[in-house]
């Protein structure tokens, strides 16, 4: 028997109706509803993000056209712009709010996204700390003024490497500085964070150091410092050097009293010396070589966070094609995540080839030491 079903409708197999039913119930959600059910607000809201929809006129006619199809969605026919108004106007956004959080926090408990690719011996929590900017069209978004033509916001994120999802994730103009923002994220004692060079700041690593938090990263070519011991380097490792120093710059030495640790290792596959910086005076100095190279995990997630397109999403097939190389199965590796906005208004859904999962995990592996 073939089964009937779209992708759009194995994401939807994600959020169990019954489940639904009851944070519906909870929050009274269709209280003197007649006939519009919040699923069918869901549905059609989800549609909105997958299929870059950005009216509610788009959104009906979009799910009109699937008439006939929309019952393996969970809907009878597609909503009236007036009634999806109004249910966006005067419906909870609670009952969203803890639809997102139970769906994520059962994402976590079974690691629909994959566990940790790289076993540590440590158990300290560890976590990655970078951002993207994702751009937006200024005629659309004027707000987002980012230089003289060109708009776009930029989101912040701490990635968890037990499950690669994110732990937090910050949204702010694209302007806004990366280093600036490191201390709006909570981080437990014990916690490491690897991140790149952007994020050096001398008086937030005396913080972390004096709050317990670990972190790696890269030194900068003209930091000041002064050696003061020397450890010997494991054999065959690619390590060059190991020292714990001590920062000399002026202010520096205010801002960072505390003793650190230089790490010197050699990237075979680009022929060249990376540099690295942590107050992690226990671990060694291949793992601390390890932290940094996991740390393309979170480039790997911003690179994912494009690949699914509203073609593929709303594609509707007799059988469900496995080995797709765009989306494939939701319980595999490759994953469904939203697709950005259009960069323009004209702009509505471009036929491209994605990049195989061969070919991007090669790509990736080149530039996994760039900072």
């Amino acid at each position: 028997m073939v089964q009937v079903a779209s992708l759009f409708n194995q994401l939807l197999q994600h959020f169990p109706r019954a489940e639904f039913a009851a944070l519906v119930k909870k929050h009274g959600a269709e209280h003197a509803a007649k006939g519009f059910t919040c699923w069918t607000q869901f549905v059609s809201m989800l549609f909105c993000q997958l299929g870059r929809a950005d009216s509610l006129r788009e959104i009906c006619n979009g799910l009109a056209c699937c008439l006939g199809r929309l019952v393996h969605l969970g809907i009878l026919k597609a909503p009236c712009r007036s009634t999806l108004s109004y249910a966006n106007e005067h419906r909870p956004a609670a009952l969203f709010e803890e639809l997102f959080w139970t769906a994520s926090a059962r994402f976590r408990q079974q690691q629909a996204l994959g566990g940790r690719k790289h076993k540590f011996r440590f158990n300290n929590k560890f976590l990655s700390l970078d951002s993207t900017t994702i751009s937006l069209c200024l005629t659309l978004f004027p707000w987002a003024k980012f230089r003289r033509a060109k708009g776009g916001v930029k989101a912040h994120v701490l990635l968890d490497h037990d499950d690669y999802l994110p732990a937090y994730v910050l949204l702010t103009e694209a302007k806004r500085s990366d280093v600036k923002l490191a201390d709006s994220f909570a981080l437990n004692p014990g916690s490491i964070v690897a991140m790149d060079r952007g994020y050096t700041d001398y008086a937030l690593f005396g913080r972390w150091t004096m709050a317990g938090i670990f972190f790696v990263t890269r030194l900068k070519d003209n930091a000041a410092y002064a050696v003061l011991e020397e450890f010997p380097v494991p054999a065959n490792r690619g390590i060059l050097a190991d020292q714990i120093i001590r920062l000399t710059g002026t202010r520096a030495q205010s801002d960072c009293p505390c003793l650190l640790r230089r790490v010197v290792v050699w990237d075979a596959d680009n022929q060249r010396e990376i540099v690295l910086l942590t107050n992690l005076l226990t671990f060694g100095a291949t793992t601390i070589a390890a932290i940094y190279k996991e740390r393309w995990q979170i480039e790997l997630f911003f690179e994912n966070s494009t690949w699914c397109t509203p073609l593929d999403v709303m594609e509707f097939r007799g059988s469900i094609a496995l080995n797709r190389p765009l989306v494939g199965s939701l319980d595999g590796f490759v994953r469904p995540p939203i697709a950005r906005r259009p960069r323009c208004a004209v702009s509505r859904v471009h036929l491209h080839r994605p990049a195989s999962r061969a070919s991007v995990s090669t790509q990736s592996n080149a530039r996994q030491w760039s900072a």
